[in-house]
């Protein structure tokens, strides 16, 4: 697991009892809970004031306008180096995609199991991998500076990009990696988006392409966290 204690982040959603419990599940992450709002404006304030590492976010207005994604966006402008989850009651994918085009780094529905969260944030904060369109497994160095051409993928999208070139299902890579299918449908939307492929088909192509697989069949550790 990822060390996040020293974390902390900002929570803003219009309903208080979804505010307490993300602070629960990130309290296991662990991240602390600097401030909590119902408010995008007093978000903004305690953004600027207690300058957080993450904030979680609910963007979805009543009135279904673009008006959370513009503060989100506003936000992460003046904030480079600030992390955003939305976790939202909309499962969308437009939605999804315009949170994501928002500068969102993960997208989480409500209805989802609080692990799923509870992985978006260790995930939000993990050093990412980036792939050369020649690059083997061994050749990879860890880089921190975007690069167009290569996309990056995180140690998990990476085991998952070869599972699924392997030919299992979601449901298999569910138990698999002893995480819920949405969290494996999760990863898989960000691999979608990041190698600018449409599905899992293309996905495995793409990981066969450019020398993913392992020699034999990968099968990940028994018990082995998301």
């Amino acid at each position: 697991m990822s060390d996040l204690g020293h974390r902390r982040a900002v929570l803003v959603d219009p309903h208080p009892l979804w505010l307490d419990a993300v602070e629960e599940v990130l309290a296991r992450v662990p991240v602390a809970v600097a401030g909590k709002t119902t408010s995008f404006d007093e978000a903004s304030h305690l953004i600027e004031e207690l300058q957080p590492d993450l904030v979680v976010a609910e963007i979805a207005t009543p009135e279904h306008d673009s008006h959370g994604r513009s503060w989100l966006a506003a936000v992460l402008q003046r904030s480079p180096s600030l992390k955003a989850i939305v976790l939202s009651i909309s499962d969308d994918p437009g939605d999804v995609n315009a949170a994501l085009a928002a500068g969102a780094a993960a997208y989480v529905v409500k209805k989802a199991h609080p692990d799923d969260l509870a992985v978006a944030v260790r995930q939000t904060f993990e050093s990412s991998i980036y792939f050369g369109a020649s690059a083997s497994t061994k050749d990879v160095a860890p880089s921190h500076e975007p690069q167009l051409d290569h996309p990056e993928l995180t140690r998990r999208e990476l085991e998952i990009l070869r599972l699924v070139a392997e030919g299992f299902s979601n449901a298999e890579l569910a138990k698999m990696l002893w995480v819920t299918e949405q969290t494996v449908k999760f990863h898989l939307s960000n691999i979608y988006r990041k190698l600018n492929v449409s599905n899992r088909t293309e996905a495995g192509r793409w990981a066969q392409l450019n020398g993913l697989l392992s020699p034999e069949p990968l099968r990940p550790a028994v018990g082995q966290a998301g």
